[in-house]
């Protein structure tokens, strides 16, 4: 079942746990994630950055949109990370039920028009938008630019933000980076900053950069109102581990005899942040719901 991220995230926010959103490029890295949630009844979001979406065509994504519409697990097809209203329509053409426009290393001003400019379009759609405010840090070897540093979201500046555009859900910048981080790094999530923004505004909160965070930091989160957590490198990295070590000790090409091994390992993380998030077994909360093409098309 297709859904938008506001239906999505206003159950899982009210119910207290939180849904993944994993980026994903092909189609081994697609059914890794959608297979997963299938195989543990819990909601997910598809998630793919501009650079994604170039790689993998518009096409493929017909090809995506049949296939989590025929699911009778709820699904959210996001686009992560817009740079601008071209990459926005670009997503909406592809079929997506939610985008971002991330307008978080502009002026506030620049980036209170381009986010509701992007709202006042997609909303006519029954398209969620995603906005953020505050800069989370880069470990290199991402698609996403980030920053060095990290600039937190100022809670009052959230609660302007929020008002002012009418966006569904909001990253934050509360510690995380982009990446895996080097060994001996030990990052740290202020909670404080979260508990401010949640006295400030009430829609769902969304943390970037979510892999590679102690498990026992990101359940904090969850349980102090992050909805939405984004997973990229983490399980990316589990497949493509088990990858050199197919093709280093096997001669082989065929996918169907090479890539089934290296999903079973990023099965693994997927299923283990779907515990993580407490989403597993919450599908059927999402029983009720209207899919998406038939509430809004």
């Amino acid at each position: 079942m297709l859904i938008n991220m506001k239906q999505m995230l206003e159950i899982a926010k009210k119910q207290g746990f939180a849904v993944g959103a994993y980026n994903i490029s092909d189609n081994e890295l697609f059914q890794t994630v959608v297979e997963t949630a299938e195989e543990n009844l819990s909601p997910a979001i598809i998630e793919v950055h501009p650079d994604e979406l170039t790689f993998a065509k518009d096409d493929f994504f017909k090809y995506v949109v049949a296939r989590l519409s025929n699911s009778n697990i709820p699904f959210v097809l996001h686009l992560d990370h817009g740079d601008s209203m071209t990459s926005v329509l670009r997503a909406i053409r592809c079929g997506f039920t939610s985008v971002m426009i991330d307008g978080s290393l502009l002026p506030f001003e620049e980036n209170l028009k381009i986010t509701k400019e992007v709202v006042d379009i997609c909303h006519l759609l029954g398209i969620s938008v995603e906005g953020e405010l505050g800069t989370i840090g880069s470990m290199g070897a991402t698609m996403e630019e980030g920053v060095d540093g990290i600039t937190y979201t100022d809670p009052k500046d959230a609660k302007h933000f929020v008002e002012t555009t009418g966006v569904d859900t909001l990253a934050v910048a509360i510690g995380t980076a982009h990446g895996i981080y080097p060994k001996g790094f030990e990052p740290k999530l202020n909670m404080d900053v979260l508990k401010s923004i949640t006295q400030e505004i009430s829609i769902p909160l969304v943390l970037h950069g979510g892999s590679n965070n102690p498990d026992s930091e990101i359940s904090e989160a969850v349980r102090l109102g992050i909805s939405k957590v984004n997973i990229s490198s983490d399980f990316k990295f589990a497949i493509y581990k088990k990858l050199r070590e197919v093709l280093s000790t096997r001669e082989g090409w065929d996918p169907n005899n090479i890539f089934p091994e290296c999903m079973i390992e990023g099965k693994k993380v997927v299923k283990h942040k779907m515990v993580l998030f407490d989403s597993i077994n919450k599908a059927e909360y999402y029983q009720k719901l209207t899919p998406w093409r038939q509430e809004f098309l």
